[in-house]
């Protein structure tokens, strides 16, 4: 039986969770059948310091409300059609928050590649749209809780190696643009963009 992780797993730092979530289980209920994959790609949004967050500044708007919640609540929104899923974290009224970026295939394979109508294990999940589209994660989701169904969060395995590099698609917010806030499993084949690494 997998049992969710508790509430405390979240009530951290974007910085921290968002290597935390590797290696950990995304599960996702629905009337089809349950889907699943690991998580093997993370972005972390720091919010009122992060000129990408969209709580940057303290924003506080319809779409960001849920952020100032408690850790460990779900943060959905649409971008270019696509719906996105984030994991609240920190504190109350510190709204931070950790975007899943690509997971690994591991339970309901055949029903993700028919949501996706896509045959190819590795192009599946490998990137935030694609991964909420296979799995079935929508806007009904935002504003749940990690720890209790219809999408649930369970510990995995610790990954060996971890890489650290910019985010991506984020060229319009200033100095934030360059910040090594991205964290994926090195070498992971369902990880969306390999080449992209900070500087050392």
């Amino acid at each position: 039986m997998i049992i969710p992780l508790s509430k405390d797993f979240y009530q951290t730092s974007a910085l921290e969770l968002a290597k935390k979530l590797l290696g950990c289980q995304l599960i996702k209920e629905s009337s089809e059948g349950v889907t699943s994959g690991i998580i093997v790609e993370t972005e972390a949004y720091m919010g009122p310091i992060d000129r990408a967050a969209h709580s940057y500044n303290n924003r506080r708007t319809k779409r960001t409300e849920i952020m100032f919640h408690e850790a460990g609540h779900i943060y959905t929104y649409v971008m270019h059609t696509h719906c996105l899923v984030n994991i609240v974290c920190s504190e109350v009224d510190k709204p931070e928050a950790v975007l899943i970026r690509a997971v690994e295939p591991a339970h309901g394979i055949e029903l993700m590649k028919k949501r996706r109508n896509q045959t190819s294990l590795t192009n599946l999940t490998n990137g935030p749209g694609k991964l909420t589209k296979a799995l079935g994660i929508s806007m009904e989701d935002y504003g749940h809780v990690c720890w209790l169904p219809p999408l649930s969060i369970a510990e995995g395995s610790k990954p060996t190696n971890i890489a650290i590099g910019p985010r991506i698609g984020i060229d319009n917010s200033g100095e934030a643009k360059d910040y090594p806030w991205r964290f994926w499993i090195e070498d992971n084949p369902y990880v969306s963009r390999k080449n992209k690494r900070a500087k050392s």
